[in-house]
């Protein structure tokens, strides 16, 4: 693993605009929030796209409940992670298939959270039914000239999401590796994948984030749909626990 450093002006190879691509609202606080509020404090304008609203997702237990399976609850999401960007010091977002996340000449579209189940090894995998505008039923490269045309209008140096895996298996993250990796070819951009845990013997740059760390707690508190904040530690809807960390890594991988 490569040397933790607190400048974030070094991290990612140095490079600037670099474009965060996330799959629904909480993902980007979760995965790098430490990393985005400290990239937008120096003056490095991160680029944060999110592919849905989250509308199929679960709701934590209390009076949000009502939301789950309602059309209010992509509403209250989308307030969630204006709120969440706030805290991160975040300014430029984009949902996919919106300007300046869509391409040119086309009118606004909406890319529906394609929901997931768990498999019996507990990683997440396909619904049994999903919307027919779901991000994963789309036309794939209606999808991928929406990114591309993010990425080039914002001027983006390098491209970060999940893993070819989606992290933990969702359709959405693993539909978000693969544009997310296309793009990054097509533009010739470098790419990195968000490592959550990582053994010492990986290829990864840890990125210390403990002078953001307040923030990136702050921005996680936000997100009442989805998680509560409990100490050091997520506690996500089903009840899951989950440290909230003070390092994020991430591995370059090659085009």
């Amino acid at each position: 693993m490569s040397e933790q450093t607190v400048d974030p002006k070094a991290w990612f190879g140095g490079r600037s605009r670099v474009m965060f691509v996330h799959a629904h609202p909480d993902d980007e606080t979760i995965c790098t929030g430490g990393t985005l509020a400290a990239l937008a404090e120096v003056g490095l304008e991160p680029l944060l796209v999110t592919l849905t609203r989250g509308e199929q997702g679960e709701v934590t237990p209390g009076p949000l409940q009502a939301l789950a399976g309602s059309h209010g609850l992509a509403v209250v999401r989308q307030n969630e992670l204006k709120t969440a960007l706030g805290m991160l010091g975040v300014e430029r977002h984009a949902f996919l298939g919106v300007e300046p996340a869509r391409a040119e000449g086309l009118p606004p579209t909406i890319y529906e959270d394609s929901g997931m189940a768990w498999g019996p090894d507990g990683r997440a995998t396909a619904a049994s039914e999903a919307s027919g505008d779901a991000l994963t039923g789309a036309p794939a490269v209606e999808a991928l000239n929406d990114l591309l045309a993010a990425a080039y209008l914002a001027g983006a140096q390098a491209i970060v999401s999940y893993d070819d895996g989606g992290g933990y298996g969702h359709p959405d993250h693993r539909f978000a590796h693969r544009l997310s990796r296309a793009v990054a070819h097509a533009l010739d951009l470098p790419f990195w994948e968000i490592v959550p845990d990582a053994d010492p013997a990986d290829r990864v740059e840890e990125y210390d984030i403990s002078p953001w760390f307040e923030r990136k707690v702050a921005a996680l508190r936000a997100h009442g749909t989805q998680l509560t904040v409990d100490g050091e530690e997520i506690v996500h809807v089903g009840g899951q626990r989950e440290p909230i960390r003070r390092v994020e890594r991430f591995r370059p991988v090659s085009n």
